[in-house]
């Protein structure tokens, strides 16, 4: 059975994405990257030679990034197989979204939770 390792990030709608992102970086001394989000990095604890990312993300506040959700912000879970995770929640009757994305930072799927909050499911790739 896959399971959810960690939170891989949190994403949320803001109106002014750029200032508020200044203002975590003025505040609390984090640097953004160049897409606006702060990643923090940190180890694996199963493989601690692998350095693994959360990602603290403000969008615009139109952005179709967070649909069918309308709430302000989703969370992505970090998993460790993510077909099989998949396979796992079909099973149980969640309703998985039908989009699939396959970069070359990872596997990504999504779903609704009850409340109708927008949940991305991430499986990292594997490092060499």
């Amino acid at each position: 059975m896959s399971h959810v390792k960690g939170i891989g990030g949190i994403f949320f709608k803001s109106p002014d994405p750029k200032a508020l992102s200044a203002w975590y970086a003025s505040t609390f001394d984090l640097k953004p990257s160049e897409y606006g989000g702060i990643e923090f990095q940190w180890s694996d604890s199963d493989q601690s030679s692998q350095v693994r990312y959360s990602i603290w993300t403000p969008f615009k506040e139109n952005t179709p990034y967070l649909n069918p959700s309308t709430k302000s912000f989703m969370i992505n879970f970090i998993v460790d197989d993510l077909d099989a995770l998949l396979a796992d929640l079909e099973q149980k009757g969640v309703k998985i979204e039908p989009e699939r994305d396959n970069a070359d930072y990872g596997k990504f799927a999504w779903l609704m939770d009850p409340d109708g909050n927008k949940i991305e499911l991430w499986q990292p790739p594997e490092k060499k």
